[in-house]
């Protein structure tokens, strides 16, 4: 029976790959504390574990699914890459360029000293930096050093042997090391620096969402008063009474009859009035606790009610009038592409007319679609994905003006994926020589840069080129571990006696080389970058693109304002360290 079931898989490798798969995206499911394998490295280990009964696959396998995983990374990063250059997030990006420079260094110089081969030193760059894509382009680039096929094939087996011994820490000591040692070396409590970060920025946490039943923004209708401070006054009026919340009084029943409310309009006695705001704003102009309300509302001792502004009103009579509230409302994801709003802050963007009625619930930017604090001075940036609460008109007018609006769709278009690819590879495939010496992106780099350009280029143009972001996500991580799953299969043969012979070595050098960057990225971002301690951390996390990193910084700090941080250094370290690997061949040849 198991002889049967090799001979199967040797007969039908496609079995195997998929078999791989499997094995690899359970076992890297498994987490403690955060933190795990991950897919990349629990599928190598399991094809290598099932290459080790002699299976052959058509390389041009992995080479499909490189460039697909290649070109999502370039689509899902251009337009952070794009802004990172050209933009405000230039010293982001040049630390980015310092870090890869760094750890492109660190590996040269030991991989030199040690006197590894280049198959070696490509998996020890790989595994150190936790960067599986540069194993591509690594082989590329030993591919295209003409030697002799039995020397090549050791070098290529030699890259997943090395990476394998040193992605553990790679993965594993960058995360101790950016969030447990950094803080303490430069004797920074990060939980507390990311809460002054937030009392600085204006920041408040987001809670509820469509799953829950809880929603902070709400609909509330209530009966002005007869002799109400708030008779005589236009609705802008009313709604300036709490200067630092943003209250909106959407529509008014008036003489039994409903029309939508402008900001010039007059409220009258005996008016009802649908307001739209933060539930606990609302709730605390009915009975606001005795020591005041998050909004600033306070009891006075007269019974009234005394807001901000000063200005003393009696509480607020809430009626049910069912009628008045039902209104069209929800959320819808903005895609922003408005070069206007480019660069804009929050508080800035809150004052446009097609702003008024829409609540923000949440910012999320860059290809691991990191999620950013909502803070005052925030930032917003072509290509992020604004998610807007409120009535649909409104949001509708808000999207016209900020973007394009996102809505869901499981189609991708595909014409456009394989015409960029195709594009890109067509670029990358040709040769020009440079005082002899033949110098080429090649189909794998020329993928990478169709996809930052095209990722880019939908960014300011989303009428076109759509991959919904379970698309990407499949050309992502299934791209690249079927890639993985190949490389595994063909090199398992010889994984065993390359692990007998540089395991120890290997792990050791591993060390070295993950640590050193970061150790120097900590002190040249405190004190030549003078970034801000509460967003550090995430720069560097992105800079060597370790998500697992930037997790486990989030958990110390209680906080996402690490991620302000990572977004941009991903985006550029991304690029470039994958690029490196095959730099370091080249380098090393």
């Amino acid at each position: 029976m198991i002889e049967w079931f090799f001979q199967t898989l040797r007969t039908y490798p496609e079995i195997a790959i998929f078999l791989s798969l499997a094995i690899g995206y359970y076992v890297g499911a498994f987490t403690f504390k955060g933190l795990g394998l991950g897919a990349v490295t629990a599928t190598l280990l399991a094809a290598i574990l099932i290459g080790q009964i002699g299976i052959t696959v058509s390389p041009t396998v992995k080479s499909v699914f490189f460039l697909m995983f290649l070109f999502a990374i370039g689509y899902s990063v251009g337009p952070q890459f794009v802004r990172g250059i050209a933009h405000d997030g230039l010293p982001q990006a040049m630390f980015a360029v310092v870090i890869c420079i760094l750890c492109l260094g660190v590996a040269y110089i030991a991989a030199r000293f040690v006197g590894y081969d280049l198959g070696s030193a490509a998996g020890l760059y790989a595994g150190a930096t936790t960067i599986s894509a540069s194993m591509g382009l690594a082989t590329d680039a030993i591919n295209r050093l003409g030697l002799p096929a039995d020397q090549t094939k050791q070098l290529l087996d030699a890259i997943p042997v090395a990476y394998a011994v040193t992605y553990i820490f790679g993965t594993i000591g960058s995360a101790v090391i950016l969030a447990l040692i950094g803080p303490a070396l430069l004797g920074v409590d990060l939980a507390a620096e990311c809460k002054r970060y937030e009392a600085e920025h204006g920041g408040k946490r987001e809670l509820g969402g469509a799953a829950s039943a809880w929603h902070r923004f709400e609909l509330r209708a209530f009966r002005v008063r007869e002799n109400g401070v708030v008779v005589g006054k236009s609705v802008h009026e009313v709604e300036s009474l709490i200067p630092d919340e943003r209250i909106f009084i959407e529509r008014i029943r008036r003489d039994g009859k409903i029309q939508d409310a402008t900001e010039n309009m007059i409220l009258q006695a005996g008016d009802t009035v649908a307001v739209a705001g933060r539930r606990d704003v609302l709730v605390d102009l009915v009975s606001p606790p005795p020591t005041g309300a998050p909004g600033g509302i306070v009891a006075a001792d007269n019974g009234m009610l005394k807001l901000p502004s000063g200005v003393e009103v009696a509480r607020a009579d809430e009626v049910d009038d069912p009628e008045l509230l039902a209104v069209p409302a929800g959320g819808v994801d903005v895609y922003v592409t408005n070069r206007e709003a480019d660069g804009m802050t929050l508080h800035e963007l809150s004052q446009w007319p097609t702003a008024r009625g829409v609540f923000l619930r949440k910012i999320t930017r860059g290809a691991t679609a990191t999620e950013i604090p909502i803070l005052g001075d925030t930032k917003i940036y072509r290509g992020d994905i604004l998610t807007i609460v409120g009535r649909t008109q409104d949001t509708d007018a808000a999207a016209k003006a900020i973007g394009y609006a996102d809505r869901p769709t499981d189609i991708a278009d595909v014409a456009f994926i394989g015409a960029a690819i195709t594009i890109g590879a067509l670029v990358g495939a040709l040769v020009f020589k440079i005082s002899g010496v033949p110098i080429t992106l090649s189909t794998s780099g020329g993928a990478l840069i169709s996809g930052l350009f095209f990722g880019w280029l939908r960014s300011i143009h989303p009428t076109f080129g759509r991959i919904p972001s379970s698309t990407v996500w499949f050309m992502n991580s299934v791209g690249l571990n079927v890639f993985i799953a190949v490389v595994g299969i063909s090199s398992g043969p010889s994984f065993v006696a390359g692990i007998q012979q540089l395991g120890l070595s290997l792990f050791l050098w591993g060390i070295v080389v993950t640590t050193i960057p970061l150790l120097i990225g900590i002190y040249v971002g405190k004190y030549l970058f003078r970034f801000d301690p509460a967003i550090l951390f995430g720069c560097i996390a992105g800079a060597r693109t370790t998500t697992a990193a930037l997790g486990m910084i989030t958990e110390r700090a209680k906080s996402q304002i690490p991620g302000l941080g990572y977004t941009v250094t991903y985006a550029v370290s991304n690029t470039l360290l994958t690029i490196w690997g095959m730099v370091i061949v080249l380098l090393l040849a």
